[in-house]
């Protein structure tokens, strides 16, 4: 039956996806891009739902969700077996609702209802509109009512198309252990990209679910405010899959979800399955009001405490590692009082007894204090911290375990490997299975514990160093199931501690940055971007971490790595969520004196670099520039804190002259402040301007004097009273 078509625009502020229902029933994406004042002319613009290919082949090439089996042959967004074996699909318009999900009208819900005609099979495409913050979140649910188990061999979470140009570049993040997040450009030409990760647990560790689409010509590292740039980030923790498929009509489709490797799902008559989210954003005006657009949605509806406070720490891993007692860490806390922390944080090591915590190969899964290191428990070193004005944080990495444990040796069916192959560890390691109810409770009760019996805590560290080898569940009845129900069962425990501890800070790690989405930030108030703590290499990592994530989530310790100042380190951690790794009695007094400074002037101004608005002024990933700038501008435009950092050592580098600022208020004026200044350092090298205005600082800029003698400054933008 034919209908008349129908237009379901889905927008923000300055953003439009528009869904035309053709006049078969068959759901299209029309536009993603720029959202037009009148919404009535999105009904004139073209569909490509059937295009002729040599006379012979029709195809839904703009489809909403394509499906699979029947004429479509283009890459589905779904593949389904279903009860009576026929593995084709079609997905038809049934209804669709709008509505509004808070009182401010910020945030809205579209609902796009689809059934097969043919099967009581269904599938609704949300799409969940941020509208101040221009982010489109979009999910799918599906669900049956067939005679038996209809088999999902496919389902994601989106399924967009892009025909506003023939020239697509995407920015891809690909890396290692301490090389995480480095960018790489493409221009996608026929055929399919793929980005994916089949490591099961410590997914990101060599891919991230994070990209840019650059519209028209290359991503425009000169200048941020210029240039189309569609962003895209999946929130999952586990195996994930974005393709990108220029078709034969030379336009991109883009289909992003759970990676449907050894994960086909069983699904239940009557039961629903729900895909992960995957967000988005559109800037017409560069890659750095995308990031932006990212980071205040962030901060407001997913990361815990997003526009709160966070605590400053001192950690003893790279001060003790594994080697230390309870006086030794009585000894460090004092330094972190000295040093003018907030908490300190007691790493790994800690526990096991029967199999004791002195190096990674044995102990992990076995949480009881170590009687010989601490002979009076946790709770007297929090009681330590107390009394000296310290709050107390400690490491875990709860789903996990060494061979070497008695967890191991009382359960070996929590543990996930393949029976008749021989074990392979990833750290003298392996991953417990979160698809075990069992194992969940577990975890739960490790973590709870801790703070029921230490109601003072204030942090967790929570780890995980291990990919899964040999995937295989000894209780979950479809192996095929592991991959998706282990990431559903962490989810399941950390949804039960963040509501018993609501404001409790958590720090998300894996290793370094082996498993960041906002999936899994959704529980952590902030993550560990990577163990490479080199001042040099951080400038990189977190630059390209910015892209994506606010600064108030990402943890920079200044640490020994590198053989940069401390106050080059210093001033690179400040650019985020300060923390030091450090043995505060090594320091010397001028060392000492600075750091107690730089921790100062942080207290001061760290309102502004956590919760005010980026700008990235010039990229390290620049070649024919030394350095790398980038300023954080309070809300209502009269502070801001301005990074500036020397990349090449090579004869006569510096900062070649002016930086043009951003995001100030042109009117004001502003007067310009030198901070973190290293005791004994040159007073005639230092910066003081009075009285400069935002239009003079932003359209011919400012010298930040930085060479090879002043390899990092830091600068502080105030206006006049």
């Amino acid at each position: 039956n034919h209908i008349d078509p129908i237009h379901i625009p889905i927008e923000t502020e300055y953003t439009a996806l528009v869904v035309r229902i053709n006049e078969n029933g068959d759901p299209l994406v029309i536009y993603v891009g720029k959202r037009l004042r009148n919404k009535n002319e999105y009904a004139s613009m073209p569909s490509f739902d059937a295009k002729q290919l040599n006379g012979d082949y029709t195809g839904l090439f703009s489809s909403a969700y394509t499906p699979s089996g029947t004429r479509n042959l283009l890459e589905p967004a779904i593949q389904v077996i279903h009860a009576d074996g026929n593995p084709s699909s079609e997905l038809k318009y049934v209804s669709h609702q709008q509505d509004t999900l808070d009182q401010s009208h910020d945030i809205g819900l579209t609902a796009i209802h689809l059934k097969d005609p043919v099967y009581p099979f269904e599938v609704t495409l949300y799409y969940k509109t941020y509208y101040k913050e221009n982010v489109i979140e979009q999910w799918t649910s599906i669900k049956h009512t067939e005679s038996d188990v209809v088999r999902l061999q496919k389902y994601s979470s989106a399924n967009l198309y892009f025909s506003s140009t023939n020239k697509y570049y995407l920015t891809h993040f690909h890396g290692n252990w301490a090389r995480e997040m480095s960018p790489e450009e493409i221009q996608l030409t026929a055929g399919i990209k793929v980005l994916d990760t089949k490591l099961g647990t410590r997914a990101d560790l060599f891919q991230p679910p994070s990209f840019f689409l650059s519209l028209h010509q290359p991503l425009n590292h000169v200048d941020e405010d210029y240039g189309e740039v569609f962003a895209g980030t999946l929130a999952w923790s586990g195996n994930y899959q974005i393709q990108f498929e220029i078709d034969p009509l030379r336009n991109l489709r883009l289909i992003a979800g759970i990676n449907p490797y050894a994960s086909e799902y069983f699904l239940l008559p009557d039961k629903e399955f729900i895909t992960p989210s995957f967000m988005f954003t559109y800037s017409c005006q560069g890659l750095c009001l995308a990031s932006r657009n990212f980071h205040r949605w962030a901060r407001k509806y997913r990361i815990p405490q997003g526009e709160g406070n966070r605590l400053t720490l001192l950690n003893n891993w790279e001060a003790t590692f594994f080697d230390f007692d309870e006086q030794k860490l009585v000894n460090l806390i004092k330094d972190g009082k000295k040093l003018g922390v907030d908490l300190f944080l007691l790493d790994d090591g800690w526990f096991g007894n029967k199999y004791p915590r002195n190096y990674d190969s044995a102990g992990l899964g076995d949480w009881q204090e170590n009687v010989q290191k601490l002979p009076h428990g946790i709770g007297y070193l929090v009681n330590e911290a107390e009394a000296i004005g310290l709050k107390f944080g400690i490491w875990i990495e709860p789903e996990m375990v060494n061979p070497k444990s008695e967890l191991y040796e009382n359960h070996p069916d929590w543990v996930i490997k393949l029976p008749n192959r021989s074990e392979y560890y990833f750290r003298n390691q392996l991953v417990l299975d979160m698809s075990n109810e069992a194992v969940r409770e577990f975890v739960y009760d490790v973590v709870d514990r801790l703070f029921t019996q230490h109601q003072k805590l204030a942090y967790i560290k929570w780890d995980c160093n291990a990919v899964i080898y040999n995937a295989y569940s000894a209780t979950n009845p479809h192996q095929s199931h592991l991959y998706v129900d282990y990431v559903r069962g962490l989810y399941s425990v950390l949804d039960r501690l963040r509501k018993k501890y609501p404001s409790v800070s958590i720090m998300l790690c894996s290793g370094g940055g082996g498993r960041i989405d906002y999936g899994v930030l959704q529980y952590f108030t902030e993550f560990w971007p990577s163990d490479n703590t080199d001042g040099l290499e951080r400038i990189f990592i977190q630059w390209s971490y910015s892209f994506f994530f606010p600064a108030i989530s990402i943890c920079n310790h200044v640490t020994d790595w590198g053989k940069q100042s401390l106050k080059f380190r210093t001033d690179v951690a400040m650019m985020g969520k300060l923390g030091y790794d450090i043995v505060v009695s090594k320091l010397d007094e001028n060392e000492l004196l600075f750091s107690q400074q730089a921790l100062q002037s942080y207290a001061r101004l760290k309102d502004i670099i956590w919760h005010g608005d980026l700008f990235r002024l010039v990229s390290p990933y620049r070649h024919e520039h030394d350095i790398a700038s980038l300023m954080f501008v309070s809300e209502n435009q009269d502070k801001a804190i301005w990074f500036t950092y020397l990349i090449s050592n090579r004869y006569c580098a510096g900062s070649n002259g002016v930086v043009r600022l951003k995001g100030l208020d042109p009117m004001r004026a502003y007067t310009i402040q030198e901070i973190n200044i290293y005791p004994g350092a040159d007073i005639s090298t230092i910066i003081f301007q009075n009285s400069l205005s935002g239009d003079y600082l932003m359209t011919f800029g400012f010298d930040p004097m930085v060479d090879t003698r002043r390899p990092s400054v830091v600068l502080e933008l105030t206006t006049h009273i």
